[in-house]
């Protein structure tokens, strides 16, 4: 049934439009997206003021009340594409979900969001009609995988809205990596490391010189700065704010944590991570980043962070964690020059890319191949599995052969 007859005769399927649009802004309550009964309300009105004619205006008046947040936009894409529509083609697709069901098209890839919005509307339809108790089927799971290791191994841009609440939890009770450098300064120690001739003097003026007891010192260690650039552009959001989970994490307990956002320009976000709640963190970043799912530039955004930052924050062996998925279409020339400068700047540069979710990942993009020769390891970071790899090599496990970048540029 199009839309805009629909709104024209005042009634949708089941009942009037404002009953329609209370139960969409449930289904997408369930998906995530922060909707109170203020917006809903909001949202009926709009309807109704603007006197839509299309599906398009339709949209807009919808998307304009209940989309609040950048990375809320993928799911209520879905969200309205599926639940604004024909109530036959929903039973047909709730049919072609049943099992047993042979699928002779082919599979369809799925979209971000897709997940977390067709749970919510299968959870919305089930309120509404109640159903008879379905009998329990057991199924041996001894030749299956746990749903543990299921969920390390799921990407993050296919979760549902409950599979994203559990890894947000599991990556709050992440082990942090236990890293640490060695200083040029000192303090106090009992075993004979180093001999400390000034601290000895000090003690034996306590007792006029008559008792001279040596004293000792060593080196002190910290744990170096971690510095996170973090691509927030369209393709790289739904990824970006998962992994800022983690990183909210490492900055309520760990000290000089430095967190930039960029896309087509650098915001730094520090302060704002420092919030104790995780959601209200975040909440934050995205309000005070103007580029968010807009366009990248890799090159550009480098060359502001070298020029204005990189003296400030990467000092004393400090990390740095690039997250992009290295398509610039900017100048490669500038790239690869502020790349190579910001390596030397740093002790370590790990590049995390969501593309190599691919097993047939190959560097043929320009930009990726720019960026492979000045760092120090490439890694994936989709999935849970990805961060706990990217804990243990912090911690300076290392990650061998097959994080060496030089495997995609054939010098292996």
């Amino acid at each position: 049934m199009d839309v805009s007859s629909e709104i024209a005769s005042g009634k949708g399927g089941d009942g009037r439009l404002a009953d329609n649009i209370t139960h969409f802004a449930r289904a997408l309550r369930k998906a995530g997206l922060k909707i109170g009964p203020g917006a809903v309300i909001d949202a009926v009105e709009a309807v109704e003021a603007i006197g839509i004619g299309s599906r398009e205006e339709f949209y807009t008046a919808l998307f304009a009340v209940f989309v609040k947040r950048h990375e809320d936009k993928a799911v209520f894409d879905e969200a309205f594409r599926l639940f604004w529509r024909s109530r036959e083609l929903i039973a047909k697709m709730m049919q072609m979900m049943l099992p047993g069901t042979p699928n002779i098209g082919q599979k369809e890839k799925s979209r971000a969001g897709q997940s977390r919005a067709a749970d919510a509307l299968v959870a919305e339809k089930d309120r509404r009609s109640a159903k008879p108790e379905e009998p329990e089927i057991e199924f041996d799971a001894r030749f299956t995988m746990s749903g543990s290791e299921v969920l390390r191994k799921m990407d993050f841009a296919q979760m549902s809205a409950k599979e994203l609440a559990i890894a947000k939890a599991e990556i709050a009770r992440i082990q942090l990596p236990f890293d640490e450098v060695r200083t040029r300064r000192f303090r106090p120690s009992n075993r004979p490391k180093i001999f400390d001739a000034r601290q000895t003097m000090r003690a034996s003026m306590k007792t006029g010189g008559d008792l001279l007891l040596p004293k000792f010192k060593q080196h002190r260690t910290i744990h170096p700065p971690l510095v996170i650039l973090a691509d927030i552009s369209g393709s790289m959001s739904q990824y970006t704010r998962i992994f800022l989970h983690f990183l909210h994490a490492m900055t309520e307990k760990r000290r000089r944590v430095h967190t930039f956002l960029f896309g087509t320009r650098l915001t730094n976000v520090t302060r704002q991570m420092r919030h104790k709640d995780p959601d209200e963190a975040l909440d934050a970043c995205s309000a005070a980043v103007t580029d968010w799912s807009g366009g990248t530039r890799i090159g550009e955004t480098l060359r502001e962070f070298n020029r204005l930052w990189a003296r400030r924050v990467l000092g004393q062996g400090a990390s740095v964690l690039l997250i992009t998925d290295g398509l610039e279409r900017d100048s490669i020339e500038e790239l690869e020059t502020e790349m190579d400068r910001l390596h030397r700047s740093c002790r370590r540069l790990i590049w995390l890319n969501p593309l190599l979710r691919f097993d047939g990942f190959e560097a043929r993009a320009r930009g990726v191949r720019a960026m492979l020769p000045h760092v120090d390891e490439f890694r994936p970071v989709h999935n849970l599995e990805a961060i706990g790899d990217l804990v243990a090599a912090l911690s300076g496990e290392g990650g061998g052969r097959k994080a060496d970048p030089r495997r995609y540029l054939g010098r292996l």
